[in-house]
């Protein structure tokens, strides 16, 4: 398994010089992680240079190597099981009671499914508060079986009664002596067909505002996921993920047509970035996004902001709530993307011949 930092990376090709007055070379010194085996580890400037000439900037788009700016050349847009489905985004309230939470998010996972979802979203850190205190009391350990995840045992037996696809929101996991914020996704027929260990830890220090460590207590994960489901290929990130444009991009070129982000952003950096950054991992990488918050409690420890969204590949807020205990459903529509993508054809546009995405976990594999 490789680690989260291996599995991006980006390159500057070596820029062509001039023969007339040269423009000014900016330096910008990387450290680079290859993990190919195919070159050595070097510390290298990377060179950028500003080009004036018309002929450069009037040459054909085929000239920029679109293709080159994803290596391996990005996977081309999958035709989904359907082009239309319905999507329940459950704003849940979370107490410190877990059968409780258990049974609350069922009945809501219910009441979506009642309401034409196919595909149901959960908060992340559902089962119980959002503390470095709380994590190992109520943490479970997926990977031993139902009887020991009470949590992700609910989950399944929902999803094969109602047939639908669930992604679970996350719950603090237990495996190997560490604990992880992961997310389980099910299929309609209770098989648990993707795990997500949370990859980017959220580790602030706003001060007079907010200090969290989730490091004190959490162990980050080491792969992106992405899962081909009856709703189509989705990729996972919890929470601070979505800050990670570079993960976004990973999905979007592996032909993702949904990204998933149960979250819990807070009473800070919610007003100020949630909706944002949402908008921005979809029009940037033209496909949906989707993302459930826990209900937003006062007097909680961590007050979650609250706002579960879906915004289409255009940026576009499709469906949205306000902080108080809600359950959203909304259409998906995949002939969007080809769509947007036919109207800004970015795909065929990005220059190859300057920079590249490397994932190096398909690389690698």
């Amino acid at each position: 398994m490789k680690s989260a930092a291996s599995s991006l990376l980006f390159t500057a090709k070596t820029p062509i010089s001039l023969r007339r007055s040269q423009p000014s070379v900016i330096h910008l010194t990387t450290s680079l992680l290859d993990k190919s085996n195919r070159n050595p580890i070097n510390l290298k400037p990377l060179r950028f240079q500003a080009y004036t000439s018309f002929s450069r900037v009037m040459a054909s788009s085929s000239s920029f190597k679109p293709e080159q700016a994803r290596a391996p050349p990005a996977l081309p847009l999958p035709t989904p099981p359907v082009t239309k489905f319905k999507i329940g985004l459950c704003q849940l309230a979370v107490t410190v009671d877990k059968q409780r939470n258990i049974a609350h998010a069922r009945q809501a996972i219910e009441e979506a499914a009642a309401k034409g979802a196919n595909l149901v979203v959960l908060p992340e850190i559902w089962n119980g508060p959002y503390s470095n205190d709380s994590f190992p009391v109520y943490a479970e350990d997926i990977d031993a079986g139902y009887q020991a995840s009470p949590s992700t045992a609910m989950l399944s037996e929902i999803a094969r009664h109602l047939k639908i696809t669930i992604i679970g929101g996350s719950i603090s996991e237990r495996s190997q002596g560490r604990l992880y914020n992961t997310c389980c996704v099910f299929d309609s027929k209770g098989n648990l067909i993707a795990k997500h260990r949370k990859i980017h830890l959220f580790d602030i220090d706003i001060p007079g505002k907010i200090t969290f460590m989730e490091s004190k207590t959490l162990t980050a994960g080491e792969t992106p996921t992405i899962v081909d489901t009856e709703v189509g290929r989705i990729g996972i990130g919890i929470c601070y993920d979505i800050r990670f444009q570079e993960l976004a991009m990973i999905y979007g070129a592996r032909g993702a047509h949904l990204i998933c982000y149960p979250g819990a952003f807070n009473m800070t950096t919610g007003p100020l970035h949630w909706e944002l950054l949402q908008r921005a991992r979809a029009v940037d990488n033209q496909l949906y996004v989707a993302t459930c918050s826990p209900a937003r409690d006062a007097g909680a420890g961590y007050v979650a902001w609250g706002h579960s969204t879906l915004v289409g590949p255009f940026g576009e807020i499709l469906a949205t709530t306000e902080h108080e205990q809600d359950i959203i459903i909304a259409e998906v529509d995949y002939s969007q993307i080809d769509q947007k993508r036919t109207s800004l054809p970015l795909n065929k546009q990005r220059r190859g011949d300057l920079y590249q995405l490397v994932d190096i976990q398909r690389l690698n594999s």
